[in-house]
Parts: C-alpha cells; structure tokens; sequence
C-alpha cells in the first residue's frame, strides 16, 4: 500500500493565506474571509480525501477566470415572509450565499421559533456541516441541505440520476463542541474512491458501480460510473427528496440538471435555523443534550471498539489535534498553493511545521 506524503503547515497561516488568494481573485473582504473559513474548517475536520479543503483554491481561480462563477454576484430575496425566504445566488460562490442565507435564518429563527432560506441560482456550498454549525454557534439548530450534481444512480439504476445531495445538522452540547451530523446520501464519494485508488487499497462493495452496472471493490474501475446510496434504496430516496426540499420547491436545478452546464451550474440549498429558546433556556437544552450523550456513551461496546462517540466528535477531535500540532496537506496540493502564490500575488505565507507524521487523519 502506497502513503501519501503530507507536510504539516499552521492553521492561522492557512487561513491568512487563503483569506488573500480569494480578494486576489474579486472577492469581497468579508466573503473572501467567510470562504476561507469554511474551508480551513473542512481541511480541520474531514479526511483530506473528501476533498473539500484548502486545494478548491485552484479550482475557483479556474472558474473565475473562465466567468464560470462570479466572485461578486449580487444575492437577491425574491421573495419573503416573517419565517421564509426565496433567494437567487446568481451564479456566486455557493459557500458564501449560504453563509449569508443562514445569518437570514437565523434571524428570522430569533423572531419567529424558526427560519427557512431556500437558494437557487447558486454553484458548490462545499462541507453543509460548515452552515449548520454556524446555526448551532447562534444558540440554534441548524440544518443545512443541498443538491449536487447527478452521481448517485436511483435504486436499480446504473446510470447516475440525483447528487451526493449532502446533509448538515448540529445542535449545541455542554460537552466543548458541537453534536454534527454530516453526511453525504452517497456510502462515498468518488474523492475517497480517487484516495484509495493512489493508496492501492480496494474499496467496500457497496460505494459505487462501473458503467455496465455491476458493484467493484476496485476505484479506478468504478470512477465512470455511478455512486451508491447509504442504505441501498434508503439513500435513494433521501437524496430524491433532497432534491424536492431543494431544487424542486426552490424554483432551481434538479436531478440532472445540476452541474450540467459549467457556465450556470444552478445548485439549490436550503438552509433552517431553529430557535432554541423559543422551547427552552439554552443552558437547559445543553444539559438535556449532556444527559443525552451519557445515555449513548454507557451503552455496552461491540467487540473491537473501545468507545461511543456522538456524532461529529471524532471529527472535533482531529480539529482540535490538527489546530494544535498542524494541518496537514498533500505535499502536491502545498506545492500548488505555493505556485499560486505567485500567480496571485499573494504576499502572505504559509508556514510550514514539518512532515506530517500522525496516522490518524
């Protein structure tokens, strides 16, 4: 099996950095900083073969410089009440116009008990646990739906006919970090296909299918055809509804029209914050959420396991790990930020801790 070399850099110099290349290429000061966030908060959290971190830089500055994606697009509110609203992302960065259609929901949560912004016109919102997080830093419930491009073949399909479609939602604890459920409707995406496929490991059965239809535990076989759902037709039918709560009621793209223009990729995401004190003190949902958390982690262990963990700590630990002694990134994709540094003119640097050592990504 093949390791991938990784460098280990700080966390504050990534995001200085990655703050500038995104005003190098248009941005607002303030969406280039929400963007930057959003994916060094992805590069802490998720295994760097989800692909949602630091190394979209390149791919946005593609975009942009193709008018592809408009880095300054205006955001409209088509459409309003005390609870909802209809937004067009006009082809923006889909991170940022889900970042400002959550502050919308959130504020309409804190008048209303709950608030719901659907975006249409809008391109890839990058980790949903990002948006429902920042529900939850609010003292609310945030969920956070999107669609995505068609990769996930219908349950007895071959051919790919809904996305990914990924769902974020988390809730506040006492514990030190947030409860976050985030998860594709796919078993896997085909990052961790491409991962493994470097690593020289087969895949599960059960992430995704060739072209003619047949499941392969080999990725490089598998890279042309279709994902599978979570929980064979469960998945399906989640994603399916993913995109009715999205696309569908949003007035946007569904189903196979997503991604199938590069000029207007026409994603839709929908984004709900609930107001927790419309029910509750905050302090006494936080202990509720406690003595909930004790009940799962007393459960008696499966062979081979040594703990319980709620959702989205494992993933607070390794931020919390990789804050402290490094990030660590491909030594490829730390390469192309530096040559991106020169193409951009960025003078912050990244500074570099060492070899990236840990095994535990």
């Amino acid at each position: 099996m093949t390791t991938i070399a990784m460098t280990s850099v700080t966390k504050d110099s990534l995001l200085a950095f990655m703050a500038a290349g995104f005003r190098a290429l248009g941005l607002r000061p303030d969406d280039a900083q929400t963007f930057a966030e959003a994916l060094v908060f992805s590069e802490l959290r998720f295994h760097p073969g989800h692909g949602q971190g630091v190394k979209r830089l390149r791919r946005y500055k593609d975009r942009i410089e193709a008018h592809q994606v408009d880095p300054r697009a205006p955001w409209t509110i088509l459409k309003e009440s005390p609870a909802l609203a209809l937004v067009d992302a006009h082809n923006g960065i889909g991170t940022v116009a889900a970042a400002r259609a959550m502050t919308l929901a959130i504020q309409k949560a804190k008048v209303c008990g709950i608030g719901q912004v659907v975006v249409r016109g809008s391109t890839h919102y990058g980790s949903s646990a990002v948006h429902a997080c920042q529900a939850a830093d609010a003292g609310c419930i945030g969920i956070s739906f999107t669609n995505a491009g068609p990769e996930m073949a219908p349950w007895g399909g071959r051919e790919g006919a809904t996305g990914t479609n990924p769902w974020g939602i988390a809730a506040p604890t006492g514990l030190g970090y947030h409860a976050v459920l985030d998860i594709a409707l796919t078993t896997a995406g085909k990052g961790m296909m491409q991962w493994h496929a470097r690593e020289g490991r087969p895949m599960p059965l059960d992430w995704a299918l060739t072209p003619e239809g047949h499941e392969t535990d080999d990725p490089n076989a598998a890279m042309a055809g279709a994902l599978l759902g979570i929980g064979q037709y469960k998945g399906y039918g989640l994603a399916f509804m993913t995109d009715v709560m999205t696309g569908v009621i949003g007035g946007g793209g569904f189903g196979l029209v997503p991604y199938a223009d590069p000029a207007k990729l026409d994603v839709s995401h929908t984004l709900t914050a609930i107001d927790i004190e419309w029910f509750m003190g905050l302090d006494v949902f936080r202990a509720r959420m406690d003595e909930f958390a004790g009940m799962m982690k007393s459960r008696a262990l499966r062979p081979g396991f040594s703990e319980i963990l709620l959702p989205g700590e494992q993933e607070a630990r390794r931020a919390a790990r990789k804050s402290k002694t490094g990030v660590p990134l491909e030594n490829g994709v730390l390469a192309d930020l530096l040559a991106l540094q020169t193409e951009l003119g960025i003078a912050e640097q990244i500074a570099i801790v060492g070899p990236w050592s840990d095994s535990v990504l």
